[in-house]
């Protein structure tokens, strides 16, 4: 995989970023992928997922504040960079292009 494309759960994981906006952060992102697909999401392959997602460049991160109702620990918050949000345009031109003209036939199975 080069380091410009989506494995599948990287592309869920980006548009859960993407769609929270501002308040992405660990269990949001999580929430938004298993409410949206019924899928389960372990924190151990979300985190790893956003931090290869910020490798390639298309999140960065920040930490927010500590707070005592995480004991003292900050969260830290995502945000889709222009190369995240390209990433995503791109690969969802290509995924309708394939899907053209497949869907009633899928349909009917």
């Amino acid at each position: 995989m080069s380091r410009g494309s989506l494995g599948e759960f990287e592309h869920l994981i980006l548009l859960a970023v993407y769609r929270l906006g501002g308040e992405a952060y660990g269990v949001p992102v999580i929430r938004e992928v298993e409410d949206r697909t019924g899928r389960a999401v372990t924190q151990a392959a979300a985190y790893l997922t956003l931090r290869r997602l910020e490798d390639k460049g298309f999140i960065k991160s920040k930490l927010g504040k500590p707070t005592a109702q995480r004991g003292g620990r900050a969260k830290r918050y995502f945000k889709i960079t222009r190369a995240g949000t390209m990433q995503l345009r791109d690969s969802r031109v290509a995924l309708v292009k394939m899907w053209d003209g497949v869907s009633p036939e899928l349909d009917r199975v």
